[in-house]
C-alpha cells in the first residue's frame, strides 16, 4: 500500500473510510483518515469494514471522554475491549483462547478485582521501584555500543521493559523475554493485525505454556508468605484468591497485565526517539533545558499513543454526538485520533516537549479503566531520558523506521540509531 495523502483520503466516500485497516499503522499514514473523520465524522459509522465488519468509530477528544466515562451505556463486559469479534467457529473460536480479565469487566468485578493488584503501582511503592529501575537503566545504556548502528527497540526498549515486568511478577530473571513474547501474541490476532496466515493453534499452544508458567507461579506464592509482586497479591487477596479455580480468568489478568507493562513502556520509548529526531529544534529544546524531562514523557505518550483504540458495545439506545447508536453495536474510541485533536492539542502532530496540556491525552484512557500502571510506565521514560542525557549528545535516528501492521497496538520494530557521546564524558 503506498502511502495516503490528504488527497487519498478524500477521494474515499465517507461511508467506506476504514480506519481498522493495519496497514495504515504499518506504513504510518493513519493521520488524514482520522483529521477527516475528526472534521466531517467525529461518531463515524462503517456498514462492514475489511478486518473488523461493522462498528462505529469516536475521533474527537470529547466525545471518546464521554464514552470512556459512561460505562453504564457503553459496556467493556458484553464483547470485550478490542475491535475484533470472537470467530463464529467454535473450533476458530477455541484456537483464539477465550480469556477473560478486569478490563473487560464492568462495575462492580472490575472495580473489586482491580483493587487487588492496583497497590503494585501506588505511589508509595514506586518510591522503592526507582533505585531500581534507574540500576538497570544505567546497566542497559553502559553496555550499547557507541558510534555504531543498533535497533534501539530490541536493546533498549524491549530490554528494559523486560527487566522491569520480571521485577513486577518476580519472574525468572534469565527467562524475561518471554514476557515480551507472550505480551505479543496476544494482540496478534488477524482483527488486529490483518495477517490471515498467523498459526493460531501454535498461538493458543504459546498463551497455554504461559498459562501453566503462571499457575505454577501462583500456586508457589499461595503457599508462602505474601509478597508484594503482582502474582502475590492476586493469590493472597481475598476477591482474588479464587482465580485459579477460572483459568480463562486468571491468563486473562496475567496477560492484561504483561500487555499493560509492556506496550505503553517500550512503545513510547520507541517513539520517543523517532520524535525527537522528527523535530530537531525539540531535541535542542531538551539539550538546553533537560528540567522538562517529566513533561517531555507525558508527551512522548501523547505524541506516540501506544494503545490505538478500546472498544466498547452499546447496551441501550443512545445518541451521541448527534448519531443514533443501537444496543449492541460495537463503538471503538480511537485514542490515537483523540491525542491528535487539533482542538484540544494545537499544531498535534508535532512533539512539543514543552506543551502545557500534554497531560490532558487520553493515552492512559479515561474514567475506571484508565491505565493502573500509568504512573510506573512515566517513571521508568523519565529516568531513562535522566540518564541517557547525562551520557550522550544525541541518539540519532539512522535509517528507516519499521512499524508493526495492528490497529490496537501501535507497535515499532525496528528504530536503528546512532549514539553520539556527550563531549564531556569523552575520554
Amino acid at each position: 500500500m503506498s502511502e495516503a495523502t490528504d488527497m487519498d483520503v478524500s477521494s474515499i466516500p465517507l461511508d467506506q473510510l476504514d480506519v481498522s485497516d493495519p496497514t495504515l499503522y504499518e506504513n504510518d499514514c493513519w493521520q488524514p483518515y482520522f483529521k477527516r473523520l475528526r472534521e466531517e465524522a467525529p461518531v463515524h459509522y462503517i456498514e462492514d469494514s475489511s478486518t473488523a465488519g461493522s462498528f462505529w468509530s469516536v475521533s474527537s477528544h470529547e466525545l471518546i471522554k464521554q464514552v470512556d466515562t459512561n460505562h453504564q451505556v457503553f459496556s467493556s463486559e458484553i464483547a470485550g475491549i478490542s475491535i475484533a469479534d470472537p470467530p463464529e467457529d467454535e473450533e476458530e473460536r477455541e484456537k483464539l483462547v477465550a480469556i477473560e480479565n478486569f478490563i473487560s469487566m464492568d462495575p462492580p468485578g472490575h472495580d473489586v478485582q482491580r483493587a487487588t493488584v492496583a497497590p503494585s503501582v501506588a505511589p508509595s511503592n514506586l518510591a522503592n521501584f526507582e533505585p531500581l529501575i534507574r540500576e538497570r537503566v544505567i546497566d542497559i545504556l553502559e553496555h550499547l555500543p557507541v558510534g555504531e548502528s543498533f535497533n534501539w527497540v530490541d536493546e533498549v526498549s524491549v530490554e528494559l521493559t523486560a527487566r522491569m515486568l520480571a521485577t513486577l511478577f518476580d519472574f525468572p530473571y534469565e527467562d524475561r523475554r518471554k514476557l515480551i513474547y507472550w505480551s505479543d501474541i496476544t494482540t496478534a490476532v488477524p482483527q488486529l493485525t490483518g495477517d490471515d496466515e498467523m498459526d493460531m493453534e501454535q498461538r493458543k499452544n504459546d498463551l497455554m505454556e504461559c498459562a501453566a508458567t503462571f499457575m505454577n507461579l501462583w500456586q508457589e506464592r499461595a503457599a508462602a508468605e505474601p509478597k508484594f509482586d503482582l502474582i502475590s497479591m492476586l493469590a493472597h487477596g481475598k476477591d482474588t484468591r479464587d482465580m485459579i479455580e477460572n483459568p480463562m480468568l486468571f491468563l486473562g489478568n496475567v496477560l492484561l497485565l504483561i500487555v499493560g507493562g509492556n506496550d505503553t513502556t517500550r512503545n513510547s520509548i520507541s517513539g520517543g526517539v523517532i520524535g525527537l529526531n522528527r523535530f530537531p529544534d525539540e531535541y535542542q529544546k531538551l539539550r538546553d533545558n533537560p528540567g522538562l524531562i517529566p513533561n517531555m514523557v507525558a508527551e512522548m505518550v501523547r505524541w506516540q499513543t501506544p494503545v490505538i483504540h478500546m472498544r466498547r458495545t452499546a447496551n441501550q439506545d443512545f445518541v451521541l454526538g448527534g448519531e443514533k447508536i443501537s444496543e449492541g453495536d460495537k463503538v471503538v474510541m480511537w485514542y490515537l485520533s483523540g491525542n491528535r485533536d487539533e482542538s484540544v492539542f494545537p499544531d498535534a502532530d508535532k512533539l512539543i516537549i514543552d506543551r502545557r496540556n500534554a497531560r490532558a491525552h487520553v493515552a492512559f484512557g479515561f474514567g475506571i479503566h484508565r491505565c493502573m500502571g500509568n504512573r510506573l510506565a512515566e517513571m521508568q521514560l523519565r529516568i531513562l531520558w535522566e540518564e541517557i542525557m547525562k551520557r550522550f549528545d544525541r541518539v540519532e535516528l539512522a535509517g528507516e523506521v519499521k512499524c508493526l501492521p495492528n490497529n490496537f497496538i501501535r507497535g515499532i520494530a525496528e528504530v536503528p540509531v546512532i549514539l553520539h557521546p556527550k563531549t564531556s564524558n569523552l575520554p
